[in-house]
Formats: C-alpha cells, structure tokens, sequence
C-alpha cells in the first residue's frame, strides 16, 4: 500500500526520468517560482516592493524577458494556490538541485523577504520550513541570509 502510494507522488508530482531537458526545466522553474510566492504572501502583504523584486530575480536567474516571467509568476501563482503543500515543489527542487542551486534560489528567498524592508516572524518560519525541505543546511540557510542582507546582487549562476 505504501508502496503504491509512493509511486503515485512520483508518477503525478515530479516529471519523469526521461522527460525532454525542457519540460524539467519548466517544472523546476514553476516549483521555484511557487516557493517565491509562497514566501510573498507569508505576511499577507505582499506588497509592489517584493512583487518587483520577484519579477526582477526570476527575469535574472532563469534568463526570461518581461512576459516570460510575467507568463511564468501567473502559472506559477495558480499552481501555489491548488496545491494541498509546498512538499510537491520542495521535493522536486530538492532532488534535482545540486547544493550550489539550492544556495542561489536560498538567497533570492531570503532577498524577496527582506525586499519590503522587514522581516516577519511568519516569513522567518518559512524560510526555515523550506530550507528543511530543501535538505539544505543551517549553514548554507545563515550564508545565503547573510548574503541577502548584505545587499548581494545576485550575480551567482541561475538557478536552472
């Protein structure tokens, strides 16, 4: 039975093995952009600070221009919204992200909160809960925080 259920996660959640490079980077763009979002609306207030911000980032890191991302938010904010749980876009970032991927999209998180000039407790919680899904260490989670607060532009690879 577990088993079963198990597959079925695999099967529904995550693209397949095989599937074309670009349908997997698609998937991993919309899992990272839903995370964003998610983030941006932890404190109810999800102010035009954080929404340019997040368009500014997701144009940078994934190399799209203005309607790309904007296409890219709107499919990614739908699917944030009909998901039951983060746990179907942490899971696929987290096995497809090497430790490097998951630092840089852990500073455009960290940026994105502190991009509206205060951090919520709410917000603070999230990154946290996100980072343990992620598998990501608290010592990568403090440096890209410590990056994020310091004002680092983000000139690291993208994410993708």
């Amino acid at each position: 039975m577990l088993d079963a259920i198990r597959n079925f996660f695999r099967s529904s959640m995550l693209p397949p093995d095989d599937a074309p490079p670009q349908t997997r980077d698609r998937d991993l763009r919309l899992a990272a952009c839903a995370l964003l979002l998610e983030l941006a609306h932890a404190d109810d207030a999800f102010t035009d600070d954080e929404r340019q911000h997040l368009e500014s980032a997701v144009r940078r890191h994934f190399g799209l221009d203005h309607h790309q991302a904007e296409d890219l938010l709107y499919h990614a904010e739908r699917a944030r919204q009909n998901a039951p749980d983060l746990w179907q876009f942490t899971n696929l970032i987290r096995e497809s992200y090497s430790v490097g991927q998951k630092m840089v999209l852990a500073e455009i998180m960290w940026g994105l909160v502190f991009s509206d000039g205060e951090l919520s407790a709410r917000e603070d919680y999230l990154m946290r809960k996100v980072s343990k899904l992620l598998a990501l260490d608290m010592p990568y989670l403090s440096e890209a925080r410590k990056r994020a607060e310091t004002g680092f532009d983000g000139d690291a690879e993208p994410v993708d």
